[in-house]
């Protein structure tokens, strides 16, 4: 049985707030333990964040879907997968746990509830690294979601492990998220004014890999349909 939308948003803000609250607070533990080694502290943040995401899509898939993050919303809605009149709730309960994330990471770290981040994350190169990262994560979820919808917790959380590493920006891919780590002036940070060009990279990403895996489909099916006659 489908869970009430309230249900639903509780579970889209919690675990947002998990995710971002990971990120931030693995990557302020990272920075203390690593001794100045950047690379050391990124690695941490790495596994923390590819494990968390693995654990809560598990927990809050059957409740809500676990998207945690408004392109895998916009995508689902352009797709059929949930109606329009739901997606901005998603949205704003994804927003709004994130923040709720920031916010919980800071106080386990005794460190100002909110802190705007100085962490300078512009140019070309970053908003190109976002497209790509969030085009990324998105063939992996339609790419898995239709024929193996089992697999998606595992290669999202593996996907974004590798991606954190493979991209100038270290993958945010993510808009609430982005939001979430504006706040945090820490390792994991953006400065807010990087954030709407993040955004739009995260949203261009994301349409793209949804409408090329809508032509996949597309070209798939007649081939499909000759084998079922055959």
């Amino acid at each position: 049985m489908k869970a009430a939308l309230g249900q639903r948003l509780a579970a889209e803000f919690l675990g947002t707030g998990f995710l971002v609250a990971t990120v931030i607070g693995s990557g302020i533990m990272g920075a203390r333990l690593a001794g100045g080694n950047v690379a050391i502290a990124l690695l941490a943040n790495t596994i923390a964040t590819g494990a968390a995401l693995v654990a809560l899509i598990l927990a809050f898939g059957p409740i809500s879907g676990a998207h945690f993050n408004p392109v895998v919303t916009l995508s689902d809605a352009l797709e059929g997968g949930m109606g329009w009149k739901e997606t901005p709730g998603y949205i704003g309960a994804q927003v709004l746990g994130a923040m709720g994330g920031a916010i919980v990471a800071h106080g386990m770290f005794t460190l100002p509830v909110v802190s705007l981040s100085q962490h300078a994350r512009s140019g070309a190169a970053q908003l190109f690294s976002e497209f790509v990262a969030t085009f990324g994560l998105m063939c992996v979820i339609w790419g898995c979601a239709k024929r193996r919808p089992d697999t998606v917790a595992f290669a999202v959380g593996a996907y974004i492990t590798a991606a954190y590493w493979f991209t100038a920006s270290t993958s945010f891919a993510n808009p609430a998220v982005t939001i979430g780590r504006a706040l945090s002036d820490t390792f994991a940070g953006i400065r807010p004014q990087d954030v709407p060009g993040f955004i739009l990279a995260q949203i261009g990403g994301g349409f793209a890999a949804t409408l090329l895996f809508r032509w996949f489909r597309t070209e798939s099916q007649p081939v499909a349909r000759q084998t079922e006659t055959n």
